[in-house]
Formats: structure tokens, C-alpha cells, sequence
């Protein structure tokens, strides 16, 4: 398997996408800010989107280090619709 390279694209509607480079299905992530954030942000929304996906690549980097895929207990890993992170 050759490997992927990733994009990160400005979608029609402005929101953001990070995407395979070769491969036109749904992006991987959406980021998507509201007009206040966007004023908020001084057009540096590219930026911060960047910054929000580059710090989720290095969360999923570190939790693939920390788990053993093979011996882990996925009803530890349940997922719920709201999650409040402070």
C-alpha cells in the first residue's frame, strides 16, 4: 500500500477539510467556525483550522502509542454524541 498524503482545502461553503490528496470521497475532518469566530479570528481562520487539525493528529498519535489496538477493551473507547472538553 502506497502511502497517503493529506491536504488541508477551503470548501465552497468555507468551511475547512482535510482530505487525501488523491482520493475525492468525504474529507477525513470538517472545521467549520461561525461568523463571530471568524471575525473574532482577524482572517486567520486558515490558521487556527490548521493549528485544531495539526493538534488532532498529534492526539491520535499519542493515544495509538499509549493503547494496544489488539488487547484493548473498546467499550472503554464508547463514543457520545456531546463531549464538553475543558
Amino acid at each position: 500500500m502506497s502511502p497517503s498524503f493529506f491536504e488541508i482545502v477551503q470548501l465552497s461553503n468555507g468551511d475547512y477539510a482535510l482530505k487525501r490528496v488523491d482520493d475525492e470521497s468525504a474529507p477525513l475532518v470538517k472545521i467549520s467556525f461561525s461568523r463571530e469566530a471568524r471575525e473574532m479570528m482577524d482572517n486567520q481562520d486558515m490558521s487556527v483550522a490548521r493549528a485544531m487539525i495539526d493538534a488532532g493528529i498529534q492526539a491520535v498519535s499519542h493515544i495509538n502509542d499509549a493503547v494496544d489496538w489488539e488487547e484493548a477493551d473498546l467499550e472503554d473507547f464508547e463514543l457520545h454524541a456531546h463531549h464538553t472538553i475543558h
